[in-house]
């Protein structure tokens, strides 16, 4: 059986059309019955059907008859395109033994095509590359097909053409994965299986996504997690991917499927571990993956402090099936308790931030997203900040993060797209021309200047056609400063932000005009004020309600409405000196909407 196993995934660019190519997988292999097919069937979270992006990796075991009468299981992942979640693609190439490289036929190849192309080189995988979309009134296939086996070292004709929307090309496809990608290795007969995934079921506990490489998994075996293997647990349930999780007697090697052991603990299994027999504690552990580093850091608290340890709960969960989230908790005067959070971008705080409210109920605040700072103090101790509350006063330099940006664009717009890198502060590296059409820049940029709105004023800029991959670049030194924000003299930490010197005054003078929009009136005046250390570089006051309380005096001495307005005015004052100004969610929320 194990010669008519195929284990591939489908990776590509954004809206490059991997899910459409899996919908017609799908269709061709009779995996699915018709009622149960809709378009994008396998992006079954409702964000991924509402961005039209896929968010997760899906895993899903076809069958497939040839025409010969041969019977092959093929195991399909579909993955992510957007740079954030290029951690998803990453495991998913470690379960699989090939890779179909989804471009479309008329927008050639982008940024994300070649960064997937040089993780599945990496990987090891064979890589079958397919031009889609050549429905498409704008389709230029010859020329496309051209660029893809000069970046592959492969002839043209080899480069397969379908499209996906139509169904043409697709049993090529398949016949090429058939042909091309080879059967997974037979192994020995210790059981090891690699885990590339994992979700929390209430009832059942934590369920495993797993590659089978070596032995067999089925109910009633003792196994242990190489990380713990001192902890054994008994195989309740294991099996393949359809729509939903099918119940098998077994996985042999070259399986992907799940597994179900009543693990309830969610720190006791971890995505990159190996699952061993328990009587083989010596086995020797899978390479597993590289662990994720966080780029982007916001503090994430619940609106109802009474729910905070719903969100820690929720927090662990999803961190299961999303390996690149980090956590730990902290406390802020303004907000209470809360988690300081670690992302891979702000896509991916934007994403998380939604699943947490949609999935678990929960209602957040998320604060101004950070990079982590590598600050020397005066006596040469090294600190790594990445919340502005914990920025010492006194420091000798402060390093922020670089990151190597490549930008795929339309000459018409390169003017345009230079400046847009310049005004944040990019260092340029190179500029290639890949045709008289499409330049290929690439800029050292520091990370903080790329985590807010970036991305959407360079899809304004280019209307809509400049595509952008990056890597991080290392550490670079910076005149970076702390921001307070002010609300009559008191701090609001949630606020704060580290940002660049030069850059300070302008930011400090937007976030003051917009909560002054966005803070209600109180009882008394109340200044808003940006403040770089001792020196404040803007300020904004919101006026306070007044009741007339001369109304009532007509005619007579001037000196009793004098009394009555000085009698308001000291109330007035001693009310700020005790009051609290309510700041709505809105105000933490324009923050992130102030473009820099």
């Amino acid at each position: 059986m194990n010669k008519n196993v195929r284990n591939f995934c489908i990776i590509a660019h954004v809206d490059h059309g991997k899910s459409t190519l899996a919908d017609r997988l799908l269709e061709l292999t009779g995996t699915l019955d018709p009622h149960q097919m809709r378009d994008q069937v396998l992006d079954s979270m409702d964000l991924e059907r509402e961005k039209g992006i896929t968010i997760k990796s899906h895993p899903i075991t076809m069958d497939y008859r040839t025409p010969d009468g041969d019977e092959y299981r093929m195991n399909l992942i579909d993955t992510p395109g957007h740079v954030d979640f290029s951690y998803e693609v990453s495991r998913s190439l470690a379960a699989c033994e090939g890779a179909v490289l989804v471009v479309d036929a008329a927008q050639g190849i982008q940024a994300q095509t070649l960064s997937n192309r040089r993780m599945a080189q990496e990987a090891g995988l064979v890589l079958g590359p397919v031009l889609n979309k050549l429905d498409l009134p704008g389709a230029n296939p010859d020329k496309v097909a051209e660029d893809l086996a000069l970046l592959l070292e492969i002839e043209p004709s080899s480069v397969g053409r379908i499209s996906a929307k139509n169904g043409t090309g697709i049993q090529e496809v398949l016949d090429r994965v058939i042909a091309d990608v080879p059967a997974p290795p037979a192994g020995s007969k210790k059981t090891r299986a690699l885990i590339f995934d994992s979700i929390f079921d209430q009832y059942r506990g934590v369920v495993s996504y797993v590659r089978m490489m070596d032995g067999i998994l089925r109910p009633g075996q003792e196994i242990a997690f190489h990380s713990n293997r001192s902890q054994t647990y008994e195989v309740l349930e294991v099996g393949l991917f359809r729509l939903d999780m099918i119940k098998k007697p077994e996985l042999v090697p070259g399986d992907v499927g799940y597994l179900i052991a009543g693990v309830k603990r969610l720190g006791d299994v971890r995505v990159g571990d190996t699952v061993i027999d328990a009587g083989n504690t010596a086995a020797e552990a899978l390479p597993g993956y590289r662990p994720m580093k966080p780029m982007v850091f916001s503090g994430l608290y619940p609106m109802d402090t009474e729910d905070y340890e719903m969100l820690k709960t929720a927090l662990e969960k999803l961190s299961l099936n999303d390996a690149a989230l980090f956590f730990e908790p902290e406390t802020s005067e303004a907000l209470g308790f809360g988690f300081r959070s670690g992302f891979l971008g702000p896509l991916h705080l934007e994403i998380v931030q939604e699943r947490l409210e949609r999935e678990y109920g929960l209602h957040l605040i998320a604060t101004v997203p950070n990079v982590r700072y590598r600050v020397t103090l005066p006596d040469g101790e090294v600190r790594v900040v990445e919340n502005p509350a914990r920025m010492p006063d006194s420091t000798e330099k402060v390093e922020e993060p670089y990151v190597d940006v490549v930008l795929l664009v339309p000459s018409d717009f390169l003017g345009n797209i230079m400046k847009l890198c310049q005004d944040r502060r990019g260092i340029y590296k190179e500029m290639e021309y890949l045709d008289t059409e499409r330049v290929k820049l690439t800029y050292k940029i520091p990370l903080n200047e790329i985590i807010l709105d970036f991305y959407d004023k360079l899809k304004s800029l280019s209307s809509g056609y400049a595509t952008m991959d990056y890597e991080h670049a290392g550490y670079g030194v910076s005149n970076i400063v702390k921001m307070d924000i002010l609300l009559n003299d008191i701090p609001v930490d949630a606020l704060s932000v580290l940002i660049h010197g030069d850059k300070a005054y302008e930011w400090g003078r937007m976030i003051a005009a917009k909560l002054k929009e966005l803070i209600p009136r109180q009882m008394f005046q109340v200044a808003i004020q940006a403040a770089v250390g001792k020196r404040v570089i803007a300020r904004e006051t919101v006026g306070a309600m007044r009741k007339n309380v001369t109304a009532k005096c007509y005619g007579g001495d001037v000196s009793r409405k004098r009394k009555l307005l000085e009698k308001q005015r000291e109330g007035k004052k001693r009310m700020k000196q005790v009051g609290n100004v309510s700041i709505p969610k809105d105000a933490f929320l324009a923050v992130l909407r102030v473009e820099r």
